[in-house]
């Protein structure tokens, strides 16, 4: 996995220093976002690995299936990935990139897993409190998983905040058992 990142590294960069000059980072955005789709696609992820399809042929096939996602620079960016044996890199490369943006444009995306739907003021009320622990504007978005019993797990990139019932229910056992 670190050798993957490794080498999307340097093409998630180059992307959006690119797309940074051009003022085009949502547009770039959804042009990854797609491309790293078709590419994780399991049918598409064996001809990647075929000797017998060309790169012309695979990108024709990504920028197919992306249609007005990919404007001319798209294209040329996927035909160097083609051109270098990369595409499967798409979807690091992609990630990588939405890191970047997300630093650029100080934004973070928060995710708020809770047992039942949040109304609107919950949402906001996260929003807000997310907003001030990071420091960054918060794209607030919310699973549902019943499993929780209640409360909720907050997670925005490597910080989880388990304040769900089950993991109180957890630790409590944990500190009877021992």
């Amino acid at each position: 996995m670190a050798e993957r990142l490794t080498i999307a590294r340097p093409y998630a960069k180059a992307v959006f220093a690119l797309a940074l000059a051009a003022q085009r980072l949502p547009q770039w955005s959804e042009a990854l976002r797609v491309a790293a789709a078709v590419v994780a696609d399991a049918r598409v992820a064996q001809l990647l690995a075929n000797p017998a399809v060309s790169a012309g042929q695979l990108v024709d096939l990504i920028t197919g299936v992306g249609g007005a996602a990919f404007d001319e620079r798209a294209k040329n960016f996927i035909r160097t990935l083609a051109a270098n044996r990369r595409l499967a890199f798409l979807p690091e490369i992609a990630a990588r990139y939405e890191r970047l943006r997300a630093e650029a444009e100080r934004t973070i995306d928060v995710t708020v897993t809770s047992a039942v739907e949040l109304s609107a003021a919950q949402r906001q009320q996260y929003a807000r409190a997310m907003q001030q622990r990071l420091g960054r504007e918060v794209r607030l978005h919310c699973e549902l998983d019943p499993a929780l019993l209640g409360g909720a797990v907050v997670r925005a990139d490597d910080l989880v905040i388990d304040g769900s019932v089950r993991a109180g229910l957890a630790q409590l056992a944990a500190a009877t058992a021992g």
